[in-house]
């Protein structure tokens, strides 16, 4: 008779499958951090790149988590903490190097700041994102981590954009933009999360086009469709809020939402 065979496994399935998302997540904290040395180097174009690739490899670990089954505690934190790293950590330093170290203490509290306020974000999100899956996943509370990080560098981004429609202070402009991101983060104002996005069939082709051509011109012109990017973002920010309180009220008035929209927060 044949014998069964003895498949010997280093590690289960399970575990195997949460290989792949965690070692995303562990590249994007590699390249947070190496955005940090180039910082140093005053290679601030690199430093601005790296944080580009960090972010691409944040929206892939989690959608390759969901897709191989691979989800799982010790991802969820990891995640988080690379967030911290590469959104929070990462950008703080880099614009400190560029412009808040000449701000002297104050620069160095504004840094301090952000980098709080993006952990408080995080800790919030991880607590409030236990909750059952609704239509408020449509939506984030604040502006979301890696959000935050690119707007945080948006001056640089736009200094090396070469775009110089108007004379532009940025030794105002800086810790403007400190100042109003670290409220963001932390305030509840309701964000477009862009996670739900239904293309018709139809409709895919001009779709693939359209990311290509993105991508290319991204490729070719990299800072002034960051900048451009930058500010199509900051315009949909009315927008979600005024979505969010639209879709609200036809949930309550069609009594199909019996939750409460604010969640108690325990810091």
């Amino acid at each position: 008779m044949e014998q069964p065979k003895n498949n010997f496994k280093i590690v289960s399935d399970k575990k195997a499958r949460m290989l792949l998302p965690n070692t995303l997540t562990l590249i994007n904290i590699c390249i947070g951090l190496s955005s940090i040395k180039f910082a140093l180097d005053e290679k601030f174009e690199l430093s601005i790149i790296a944080i580009i690739f960090a972010a691409v490899f944040d929206a892939l670990d989690g959608r390759v988590a969901r897709l191989v089954k691979g989800t799982s505690l010790v991802g969820k934190e990891l995640d988080s903490l690379a967030d911290l790293i590469s959104f929070g950590v990462a950008p703080a330093f880099i614009m400190y190097f560029w412009s808040l170290n000449n701000f002297g203490k104050f620069g160095w509290l504004l840094t301090m700041i952000y980098v709080v306020c993006v952990a408080l974000r995080l800790a919030r999100f991880n607590v409030t994102s236990n909750t059952e899956p609704s239509w408020k996943d449509n939506y984030f509370e604040g502006v979301p981590s890696p959000a935050g990080g690119i707007l945080i560098l948006m001056p640089l981004i736009l200094s090396l954009s070469d775009i110089n429609l108007i004379n532009i202070n940025y030794d105002i402009l800086v810790p403007l933009f400190f100042i109003v991101n670290s409220f963001l983060l932390i305030s509840k104002i309701p964000t477009f999360a862009f996670k739900k996005i239904s293309i018709p069939r139809r409709m895919t082709i001009f779709v693939l086009f359209g990311v290509v051509l993105f991508f290319g011109l991204l490729f070719i012109y990299t800072f002034k469709v960051l900048v451009i990017c930058g500010l199509i973002y900051i315009t949909l920010l009315p927008f979600g809020y005024f979505s969010y309180k639209k879709t609200y009220k036809q949930k309550i008035l069609s009594g199909e939402n019996q939750e409460v929209e604010d969640l108690e927060d325990i810091l």
